[in-house]
């Protein structure tokens, strides 16, 4: 017989895509260990976004980061969950009033990797070959080092674009290390782009929890798995982007390493095709994480000027 919702501890909201379905689960099996549940206890509930329906056209189209988190936390705000669990890098920066982002799990590598049958590397594909992606950050950073390169659209979940991939429907596509780790197909990256050429999207690797600010109960269970660092780095991360208004529609690299008490960030901003870029870094004290990330948002949204984003 079916579990009752209301005999759950705790109840995870979701989207359905593999990828998704591994992070919630990953969270389910923390949340369990860490206060002697079974894991059963807590529901894993699939809640199909806006960003899952719409596959025909680039999300920078369509309304953004947003369409990735829209009926999740409809479905937080009426009380038909407790937490969501989402890919730090699909997050707005600016939440629902009423939501937080209160739990980080420790970030997985935050580095993009090329998927070729055709090279070994960025540099090795063939004049003018075609690489698949929706991301305009990796799109921008593509033609940035190979200006000859064709971008086109490549949307779906990582077992799609892989498959396109290898029907030879595109030359080459770019995907998150983490994701492909979480899902045990690592094997298929063709090679790890360095941070030093390829900055990570803002919270890349990161998977963040969002509850309601006012619940407490819920809140006191995910403080025993948050990762203060991994918090702390996208906190600065996410203050950066926010200075930039940045979303989909923006190519933006930000990312932020603590080592101790000191925290070194590095900050990107991009033409869509590449031609222009500015870059700043930061250090600082830990305890000022947000003001650093604040600080370097400004300087390239000054460097940049007004008309940065909205030229080709």
């Amino acid at each position: 017989m079916a579990q009752s919702s209301a005999s759950f501890v705790l109840r995870i909201g979701t989207r359905g895509s593999p990828l998704a379905l591994a992070q919630s689960r990953t969270v389910q099996a923390r949340l369990a260990a860490a206060h002697g549940l079974e894991p059963a206890a807590i529901e894993i509930r699939v809640i199909r976004t806006s960003g899952d329906r719409i596959q025909d056209r680039p999300l920078s189209e369509s309304g953004g980061k947003g369409l990735f988190t829209k009926e999740i936390e409809e479905a937080l705000l009426a009380d038909e969950i407790d937490l969501a669990v989402h890919s730090a890098k699909d997050m707005p920066t600016i939440l629902p009033h009423g939501l937080a982002l209160v739990c980080c799990l420790e970030r997985e590598d935050p580095r993009d990797v090329l998927i070729s049958r055709k090279a070994t590397s960025l540099s090795g594909l063939a004049q003018a070959a075609t690489i698949g992606t929706a991301s305009l950050r990796r799109q921008a950073m593509a033609k940035r080092l190979r200006p000859d390169l064709r971008v086109e659209m490549l949307r779906g979940n990582v077992e799609t674009r892989l498959r396109r991939i290898d029907e030879g429907a595109f030359d080459a596509t770019l995907l998150a290390l983490a994701g492909l780790r979480r899902l045990g197909l690592a094997h298929a990256a063709t090679c790890v782009l360095s941070t030093d050429e390829f900055l990570p999207a803002v919270g890349q690797g990161a998977i963040v929890i969002e509850a309601r600010e006012n619940d407490a109960r819920t809140g006191k269970y995910l403080a025993a798995i948050d990762h203060a660092a991994t918090s702390i780095a996208l906190a600065a991360e996410r203050a950066f982007l926010g200075v930039l208004d940045g979303s989909c529609r923006t190519p933006i690299g930000g990312h932020a390493v603590l080592n101790g008490s000191r925290i070194h960030f590095r900050g990107l901003i991009l033409k869509p095709d590449g031609s222009e870029s500015f870059e700043t870094v930061r250090e600082g004290a830990v305890n000022d994480a947000v003001a650093l990330g604040r600080d370097a948002g400004a300087e390239l949204r000054r460097r940049g000027g007004p008309g940065f984003f909205t030229q080709g």
